[in-house]
């Protein structure tokens, strides 16, 4: 009797998966004849016909669905040895906790997690959202070992005495609007044609930093407060009011939100920054790095 191979299996799988030998063979960067020669050895081990041609392709036999769902679970243990084989070669193992303010969370973080996953994966990664305050009392305690902040001439002034700083992103607030607003679609806005607008803003507990309107305003009328960004932006896409929205939340816009920049001369701008120990371990370094890397990504805004 023939063997399974992983190559085999790997075929027949990915045959289940598209329904056709052609876009398998696509998939798999192999011929059509390498796939129907592959298909044939599997059929040959199995002792009998895995696939049954149809009008739109083929589909699998009883025989072949029980061997792809088989081969699923074998080649998901295969890769995850080939995962744990590259964790031992990579010298950025054990464990990282990184914290960020919710804008950062949505987006900058989650793909830095990826990042990390695909480059070190013998690192276990915990995440939590928190606001920045919060963040730095949990590094100082030796509970996270990242903390992903926002500084600025308009935020509270920190105390970062024994840490140490790293930039991600510069400079940048847009403004949120909805989709038939008539700032929608322009380039940058002057900050006099901001005074009249409603303003949707941030609701937390009394220490935490907020987004409310656009800083350099007097006496902004604000519609609604809310407390999670979803919400926020949900009231922007309805018409109720425009919001302010850092570059690093600008790719968690929903449909019927759009993005414009401000020309604002009185404006100092705002930072993302990493904050970790001065004496940082390697897990802290790459973790470092990454984010760096991701926040690069994000730096060009609508």
């Amino acid at each position: 009797m023939a063997d399974f191979t992983l190559t085999g299996l790997r075929v027949v799988q990915a045959v289940v998966d598209s329904g056709s030998f052609t876009a398998a063979a696509d998939a798999l960067g192999y011929t059509q004849s390498a796939v129907s020669r592959q298909v044939a050895a599997m059929e040959a081990a199995a002792g009998a016909p895995l696939f049954v041609r149809g009008a739109r392709g083929v589909v699998p036999s009883p025989a072949g669905m029980v061997l792809a769902r088989r081969a699923a679970t074998a080649l998901d243990e295969i890769d995850a040895v080939s995962t744990d084989l590259a964790g031992l070669r990579d010298h950025v193992t054990g464990r990282v906790a990184i914290a960020a303010f919710a804008s950062a969370a949505a987006v900058l973080v989650p793909r830095t997690l990826a990042r990390l996953r695909a480059e070190h994966p013998g690192l276990v990664v915990e995440f939590g959202a928190a606001s920045s305050p919060t963040q730095l009392r949990q590094l100082r305690s030796h509970r996270i070992d990242v903390a992903v902040i926002g500084v600025g001439p308009d935020l509270p002034a920190y105390d970062f005495e024994g840490l140490r700083r790293d930039l991600l992103l510069d400079g940048g607030l847009l403004l949120a609007v909805p989709a038939g607003h008539r700032f929608a679609g322009r380039g940058p806005v002057p900050v006099s044609e901001l005074r009249d607008e409603a303003w949707i803003v941030g609701k937390g507990l009394r220490d935490d930093p907020q987004f409310g309107a656009w800083p350099t305003l007097d006496h902004p009328r604000i519609a609604y407060a809310a407390r999670e960004w979803p919400t926020r932006l949900g009231l922007v896409a309805a018409g109720l009011g425009i919001a302010v929205l850092p570059v690093v939340a600008a790719a968690m816009v929903p449909a019927g939100v759009r993005t414009v920049r401000v020309d604002d001369p009185a404006w100092l701008g705002r930072a993302v920054v990493a904050v970790t120990v001065r004496d940082r371990s390697p897990e802290v370094t790459a973790t470092v790095e990454a984010l760096r890397h991701e926040a690069a990504r994000l730096r060009v805004a609508p």
